[in-house]
């Protein structure tokens, strides 16, 4: 017990004093995730209105698609990667493999069926609410599309903020294209596993402690973008 609460407390130090590696594995993760994040935002929002506002005959089966792709499995999604940005694979000319844009793309592929998916419950919801008087106005689709963007903003911000969220705390993909690389593609997930597989427990339980704040302050951003509290709701 004096143990834990020794590299508690030491974990806990780390975090206040500002550790150097602690700080520069915490930027990298935000600047990876971030990026996925915008990245998945830009494909998926759209994807997602495109979705609620056409029909067409395989329609059905492309949003099941999409909602199945949202379990895809992250150390496939690395494996895949991997092997297209290998020296011997079709992109390995671009020597990305083991990059922090190998882990941004890594992670887009993960979070935008997420962001489509979310997006385009909203937008359908606000599509059965303006059809009307979007037809009637005679705007053109992509006119639609982008005033269903935009009066869904705050809706669409949950569904970014949850990809966001999911990608930072991805582990698998990212240890298979980043290769875990000192001062280069570590970043919190996969820094935890190696400074607990080294029993090194007060740095493990610092990069925790930030990820957690980071999961954390995710929820609270959702919370009062999507203003549940507002009104009657809680």
């Amino acid at each position: 017990m004096n143990d834990i609460l020794q590299g508690l407390a030491r974990a806990a130090k780390l975090v206040v004093t500002l550790n150097a590696d602690l700080v520069e594995i915490t930027l990298l993760s935000l600047q990876v995730s971030l990026g996925a994040a915008v990245i998945g935002s830009a494909i998926g929002l759209p994807l997602g209105a495109w979705l609620a506002i056409n029909r067409f005959p395989a329609r059905r089966t492309v949003i099941a698609l999409l909602n199945a792709l949202m379990g895809l499995p992250p150390v496939v999604v690395g494996l895949i990667v991997y092997v297209l940005f290998s020296r011997s694979g079709p992109l390995g000319v671009l020597g990305l493999l083991f990059t922090p844009t190998a882990m941004v793309i890594a992670q887009v592929i993960i979070i935008t069926p997420i962001i489509a998916s979310v997006a385009h419950q909203a937008i359908r919801e606000l599509w059965a609410d303006y059809h009307d008087l979007l037809i009637s106005l005679e705007a053109r689709r992509h006119q639609r599309i982008a005033t269903l963007l935009w009066d869904g903003r705050r809706a669409l911000m949950t569904a970014s903020l949850a990809g966001f969220g999911r990608g930072i705390g991805e582990v698998g993909a990212i240890m298979i294209v980043g290769g875990n690389i000192d001062h280069a593609t570590r970043v919190l997930t996969t820094a935890i596993a190696l400074e607990t597989g080294k029993g090194e427990f007060d740095m493990a339980l610092a990069l925790g402690f930030v990820l957690i704040g980071l999961a954390i302050a995710v929820n609270l951003a959702l919370h009062i973008l999507s203003r549940t509290e507002r009104g009657s709701r809680w």
